[in-house]
């Protein structure tokens, strides 16, 4: 990938020529919501409905006035960048060991003829501290501790989040009481996505896919536009990928599959994709939020009354997990796979 970015031909394994036929949305007047943090945590009601409907229509929004320090954000940013200038060598004293999501390297990489991503990522767990694999966690005190206290801020954010979102669909008393049902864990996914000078245009930084968790909080360390999501049609035509343009400081926020599940498709996941820059890298940090690994991932029953019946099946977290990270990212292909026949 460096050796490309400086003009050398691209491997075939990155190359995806049907790109060029991909609906994108041009019309920058179209953006996805923005949602205040701090107006959420007075209840006010008209953020909880704009937070509500961001949820059923959109699954995607920007978080504003959130909390997170700048300091605590911009270490973070710091952290990342230097993580990903460092040589080659260093970098692989944390690559991911056989059968482990943790470390530096790819994930959902299951064959040898699939298509690959054009990026680097370092995943590891974050919270609670106790899932934590420090071995995959790059030396030194600056790193380990900055990741820390941005762990444990942006997950703060999460909980309460989740709290105004269940507190918009009645439930919030029901997850006070089984916090199984809350964002018991999180990790991180650090992203580099070197530029690309000979195909920006034909290679993915990220394939489309919608995410497994409760939650996800990005924070762009750039802000180099990259982030795509589909969208319907309006009013007939095809699906399109609408490019979201970061605000500064703002975290994307975005429903996942486990929420999904949980609402029974009142809030939705959605998928999205990353795309890469011709000549400039990119950078962003991705924090996911699931439940208690002791969950059980399916519709929850106060939802659904005596009437409305389940249109996803029900098994225990661990499963939900491994299911999830056993194949290659293909839309929103894996929660289809969770639906219950009819």
């Amino acid at each position: 990938m460096v050796a490309a970015g400086r003009h050398a031909p691209v491997p075939p394994r990155y190359l995806r020529p049907d790109l060029a036929a991909d609906v994108v949305v041009a019309d920058d007047a179209t953006t996805i919501p923005i949602i205040d943090f701090q107006r959420l945590l007075l209840v006010d009601p008209e953020e909880s409905a704009r937070l509500h409907a961001a949820c059923q229509d959109w699954g995607f929004f920007q978080l504003i006035n959130h909390g997170v320090p700048d300091d605590v954000m911009e270490a973070m940013k710091a952290s990342t960048q230097s993580f990903f200038a460092l040589p080659a060598e260093a970098k692989q004293q944390y690559r991911q060991q056989a059968g482990q999501l943790e470390g530096y390297g790819q994930l959902f990489v299951v064959s040898e003829d699939q298509k690959l991503d054009w990026a680097d990522v370092l995943y590891l767990n974050t919270q609670p501290p106790e899932h934590r694999n420090l071995s995959f966690w790059p030396a030194g005190e600056s790193f380990r501790q900055t990741l820390d206290t941005y762990s444990a801020a942006v997950k703060h954010v999460a909980d309460r989040l989740l709290g105004a979102m269940y507190m918009n669909l009645g439930l919030l008393s029901s997850m006070d009481m089984d916090p199984e049902r809350g964002a018991g864990i999180q990790s991180v996914r650090m992203n580099y996505y070197p530029p690309c000078a000979e195909a920006a245009d034909k290679v993915l930084g990220f394939s489309p896919h919608s995410d497994s968790d409760l939650l996800t909080l990005v924070l762009q360390v750039n802000q180099l536009q990259g982030l795509q999501i589909k969208r319907p049609p309006d009013g007939g035509g095809a699906w399109a990928w609408l490019p979201v343009t970061p605000l500064q400081g703002a975290f994307v926020v975005n429903v996942g599959d486990v929420l999904e599940i949980f609402t029974n498709g009142r809030y939705r996941s959605v998928e999205h994709r990353a795309l890469v820059n011709a000549h400039t890298e990119r950078l962003s940090i991705a924090a996911f939020h699931s439940p208690s690994i002791h969950a059980t991932i399916g519709p929850l029953p106060e939802l659904l009354g005596d009437q409305e019946v389940p249109k996803y099946k029900t098994l225990d977290h661990q499963s939900f997990i491994t299911l999830f990270f056993s194949a290659k990212l293909q839309g929103k292909s894996f929660l289809e796979r969770m639906k219950k026949l009819s």
